[in-house]
């Protein structure tokens, strides 16, 4: 893998801008389910586990292409990934726009899980590859925030298409977003500045020796653990259960819904610079934000849950606030990933760490569906009440308990292996003011 530049080339910014631009309308494709979860309902006569399976087959895809991706990302360089994941996502919403059954609908949200799976850590790779190491933190939590307008996209333009167009209409012009952005990247991305080495491709046993070096590797498990506990809660609402949470338990309008998904991710576009600077001036202090992230979204979880009736518009924006800093908070894992492993498989591990959030998030979703079928078999949403989706949406803290455990574990592992301790930070400063006292009583 070529080195990144010293200094960020002009071209940067436009392969940046390229890569983003995918980002975007990978979530786009992603979370443009979400919020047609209400008419898909009506459209297929599912169920709420059923429901959930299109959003978990989705994830599942995603997740077990993680690695496998990340191996050709290694071999292949992001241009071709990013542009072959563009027309794959918008093979699956062409599919989706033509289906009636649940069959080729389910089938439809894989391809968009897969295509998914070969855009983000690609366009991180572009970043390592184009911009100066100093930049790489602030310029991946951009990236993030950035691709988050999608989100955006999904919330107002395609419902505003789906209440005037119809379904077929909508999905269609998804699909033909997708074939744009594909062109767009073979046009615009580059994977390396010019002149820099080439990456050599890498033979089958080398790319499996890589992806077994990443995982052993205590910084990609930190990262992974990292992943894991602070991406599911936003995702996991904004994909699929926070609009029926919110519209039928409770009782928020269709428009108030929207605002509350769009203080989700402007939220989240706030807070990403501010946690990538974080993570690159105190690299030995990264888990800090990670613990403070999961102790305040549960916090934010529990008033809403325990709150008698249905909560106030103010603890609902609390709530999405709170969940905001996940997705910033869950780019800190791929900081871990590139900062403690060497770069030829860099590639390799992004793609492990990034297996964490969306396994955490699938079974979320997965757990949601069944625990509200099983409170009302074979019910529509309109059956559902505000207790059965506090008692469903409870899951989430059996998957706080076991992602914080592993970061813990992660993290000791980490420190030892580094020779750090528990309280670096502090001990550096008394450090560097007694090396300053020795140079005065010295000089």
């Amino acid at each position: 893998m070529p080195p990144a530049p010293d200094r960020t080339p002009a071209r940067a910014w436009i392969v940046w801008s390229a890569g983003v631009g995918a980002y975007v309308a990978a979530v786009f494709h992603r979370a443009s389910f979400g919020v047609s979860a209400v008419d898909a309902q009506e459209r297929f006569g599912a169920t709420a586990a059923a429901l959930s399976l299109f959003v978990v087959l989705q994830i599942g895809v995603y997740a077990s292409l993680q690695i496998p991706v990340g191996a050709l990302l290694d071999r292949l360089g992001p241009r071709r990934l990013i542009a072959a994941g563009a027309v794959v996502m918008a093979g699956g919403q062409f599919l989706m726009a033509t289906s009636h059954l649940l069959a080729p609908a389910v089938g439809a949200r894989a391809l968009i899980g897969a295509g998914d799976a070969m855009t983000f850590i690609s366009v991180l790779r572009l970043v390592s590859l184009w911009f100066a190491p100093r930049r790489v933190p602030v310029m991946s939590q951009v990236t993030g925030l950035f691709g988050q307008v999608g989100q955006i996209a999904a919330a107002y333009p395609l419902v505003a298409l789906l209440h005037g167009a119809g379904w077929s209409t909508s999905f269609a012009v998804a699909g033909g977003l997708g074939l744009g952005v594909g062109l767009l990247v073979l046009a615009a991305v580059r994977d390396a500045p010019p002149g820099a080495v080439a990456a050599v491709p890498l033979a089958p046993a080398e790319v499996r020796a890589h992806v077994g070096h990443a995982w052993r590797e205590a910084g990609t498990r930190l990262g992974l653990w990292t992943h894991f506990v602070t991406q599911f809660p936003a995702t996991v609402f904004a994909l699929l259960w926070g609009y029926p949470f919110l519209v039928v338990g409770e009782g928020r309008t269709p428009a108030e819904a929207g605002v509350l998904l769009t203080v989700l991710v402007i939220v989240g576009m706030a807070i990403g610079p501010v946690l990538g600077s974080v993570a690159g001036r105190w690299p030995y202090r990264r888990s800090v934000p990670t613990l403070a992230i999961v102790g305040s979204t549960a916090a934010a979880w529990t008033l809403v849950i325990a709150w008698p009736g249905r909560a106030p518009l103010a603890v609902l924006v609390l709530l999405v606030v709170a969940m905001a800093t996940n997705g910033p908070g869950s780019l800190v894992g791929f900081d871990y990933a590139r900062t403690e492993n060497a770069p030829e498989r860099i590639g390799s591990a992004t793609g492990i760490v990034n297996v964490g959030g969306f396994v955490a998030s699938l079974t979320a979703i997965l757990l949601i569906g069944l625990v509200l079928d099983r409170l009302h078999p074979g019910a529509g949403r309109e059956s559902y009440t505000l207790d059965d989706f506090r008692i469903a949406m409870s899951v989430q803290y059996l998957l706080w308990a076991i992602g914080l455990a592993g970061v813990l574990r992660a993290r000791r592992r980490l420190r030892a292996v580094r020779g750090v301790s528990l309280d670096p930070f502090p001990r550096a400063v008394a450090r560097v003011t007694r090396a300053r006292r020795r140079a005065r009583r010295d000089g």
